[in-house]
């Protein structure tokens, strides 16, 4: 229930920020432009707190952390005083409403760069990108990838980290063109390797990327001794514990943690024999495996951890640190580029050439904050920058009721000399908010699938 309530609170922390953020974007342009603010709300529904500010602008935070919105003077609302008219949103140059209602998002994009400067003048670890084994006959062993290479750069971007490498290849990868990968091998030796763009695009969903070229990333080898034991799950009831050594399986020797995790993972509902090492002494014990769903897979599972001893990965892990201005430079090309990424996979999906499966509703998103808070700050700091340019992307979307609807119309009235009807608005906006219920209930439908397996 802890872990509940801490990704509930996670969750609720990182949408207050970034509708914050969003909102005050859209906040500050308004009342920098002279138009007159009447509420600023964060959520929606039953306020919780509220504070009325000097110039009158009300300021609220409601009940349900869903969205917010900006409240202005507007004829179109209600009626305004004559002396107040000047203030209000309508009567305002059509470059002042653009400007207003293209601030949400922006902010949204700064607030990522911002964060993303953080993250690389504090430091950002990750894994080396280094390759244990390449498949016989796989597609990167056609490439000319072999055992030991460090990939430096993907099609010209250099890549320190793993997650360096998956982003860049996931981002430039064209079904109609090849993708250079710069590889330094053991012994120094860098080389141009260039990997099928067509098979990229087919594979570049979730870990099956690297899986799908026949590459295996490097990895410390762990000892196959159990860590943390789950209450209640098949080693607890089998009297496992924190420390044990599993000599054998079956009477298959276990050399370490990953044949342990193959064995397991291979045996649902089995019930196997262990040979187990505990305080020197060799014990023989019965464990009867549980299950665990993996899509329409069914793999086996005993809610055990691995043993990290200190400083086991500490040659596999490298930290990636700029100066301020580099980093900002860096970040700002990184907010970019994942914008970028994210329109690709928005377009792969409404194609079909990408799953649905792409797509991150609440859920989802509420247990992706609760992982990167449990990280640390760094983590959760990354996890905001992205979610905040995904909502910057999606609300540039020319869909009527989203910002990009509004800008879309403001554009018509540029080309035209004059404001699209309003019935023309009412009706795009009925069509809007279909789209976007649509779209909620698509959402919705893939977190529920993918909780259940």
């Amino acid at each position: 229930m802890d872990g509940f309530f801490f990704t509930l609170t996670s969750f609720i922390v990182a949408l207050g920020i970034l509708i914050a953020v969003h909102e005050f974007g859209h906040f500050w342009v308004a009342k920098k432009s002279g138009v007159r603010v009447l509420r600023f709300s964060i959520g929606f529904g039953r306020s919780l707190w509220r504070r009325v500010g000097r110039d009158g602008t009300e300021y609220v935070v409601a009940a349900i952390p869903l969205g917010g919105y900006v409240k202005m003077l507007d004829e179109r609302e209600g009626e305004v005083p004559e002396a107040e008219l000047e203030q209000a949103f309508n009567r305002k140059p059509l470059g002042v409403r653009f400007a207003v209602v293209a601030a949400g998002p922006l902010f949204n994009f700064l607030f990522a760069i911002l964060a993303f400067w953080v993250v690389l003048v504090v430091g950002d670890s990750g894994t080396r990108p280094l390759i244990g084994e390449v498949a016989a006959g796989s597609v990167a062993e056609q490439a000319g990838f072999r055992a030991g290479d460090r990939i430096v750069a993907v099609a010209g971007s250099e890549t320190p980290t793993m997650e360096a490498v998956y982003f860049a290849l996931m981002l430039e990868a064209d079904a109609d063109s090849q993708m250079p990968v710069r590889v330094r091998s053991e012994h120094g030796t860098a080389q141009t390797l260039l990997l099928p763009g067509r098979k990229l695009v087919e594979l570049g969903e979730g870990g099956a990327l690297f899986r799908g070229l026949g590459l295996k990333l490097k990895r410390p080898v762990l000892p196959p001794v159990l860590g943390e034991i789950v209450p209640g799950e098949a080693a607890d009831l089998a009297g496992l514990r924190s420390g044990d050594r599993i000599l054998s399986v079956d009477g298959v020797a276990m050399a370490d943690w990953e044949a342990l995790v193959l064995s397991i993972r291979e045996r649902p509902h089995r019930r196997v024999a262990l040979e187990v090492e505990r305080t020197g002494e060799v014990r023989q014990m019965h464990l009867v495996i549980g299950e665990l769903r993996n899509g329409q897979e069914r793999v086996g599972r005993i809610g055990a951890g691995v043993y990290a001893p200190p400083g086991y990965a500490d040659d596999y892990r490298v930290e990636v640190r700029y100066g301020p201005l580099d980093a900002l430079w860096r970040s700002t090309v990184k907010t970019a580029d994942m914008s970028l990424f994210t329109l690709k996979m928005l377009w792969r999906m409404v194609s079909g050439s990408a799953s649905v499966d792409n797509l991150s509703g609440p859920i989802s998103i509420a247990q992706t904050a609760g992982k990167s808070a449990s990280y640390g700050a760094i983590y959760f700091l990354k996890f905001l920058a992205l979610v905040s340019i995904s909502l910057g992307v999606l609300n540039l979307l020319p869909i009527p009721v989203l910002d990009g609807g509004h800008l879309l119309f403001y554009l018509i009235e540029a080309l035209k000399g004059g404001p699209v009807s309003e019935a023309v608005q009412i009706q795009g906006q009925k069509v809007g908010i279909a789209i976007l219920l649509a779209l909620m209930g698509l959402a919705f439908y893939v977190d529920i699938a993918r909780l259940l397996g």
